[in-house]
């Protein structure tokens, strides 16, 4: 079932929010982070992505720009004692990356698939096939 056409902005987001790219229906995930062979919506073949480690790269790069100045900010205006910014920061780190890890691997998986790689060339090229047959229909 193909959808018309998906622009990169529009792939990204529906794999942030957990969703097919091709169709925004279908669960992109079977379980936490495992991406699931096809979409249960319209059938898309979704067992190609190579997402690897890059989400949780992304994941620690944007959880460690984001928490280490507000510990540093913290530290600076309050001085609180080691024990009480551990109390505190491990666990938002902790609960900030675990939120974020799915998100992110559904838009690494979201962008794989509106860019053609890795198995999605074969994809790719249908939709851009029936792009064109709708195109030659509309002039006709």
């Amino acid at each position: 079932m193909a959808t018309g056409s998906v622009s990169l902005a529009q792939a990204i987001w529906r794999g942030f929010r957990g969703k097919c790219p091709n169709c925004r229906e279908g669960h992109m995930f079977g379980r936490f982070l495992k991406v699931a062979d096809s979409c249960d919506h319209c059938g898309e073949e979704l067992s190609h992505q190579r997402a690897d480690d890059f989400p949780a790269y992304l994941v620690m790069v944007l959880v460690g720009h984001l928490v280490v100045p507000a510990i540093l900010a913290v530290e600076t205006a309050y001085a609180p004692p080691v024990w009480l910014q551990l109390a505190v920061w491990l666990p938002v780190t902790l609960f900030a990356s675990l939120a974020l890890l799915q998100p992110t691997k559904g838009a690494i998986v979201g962008l794989q698939w509106q860019l053609g790689m890795h198995g999605f060339e074969a994809s790719k090229l249908r939709r851009e096939a029936g792009q064109l047959v709708l195109a030659k229909a509309a002039r006709h």
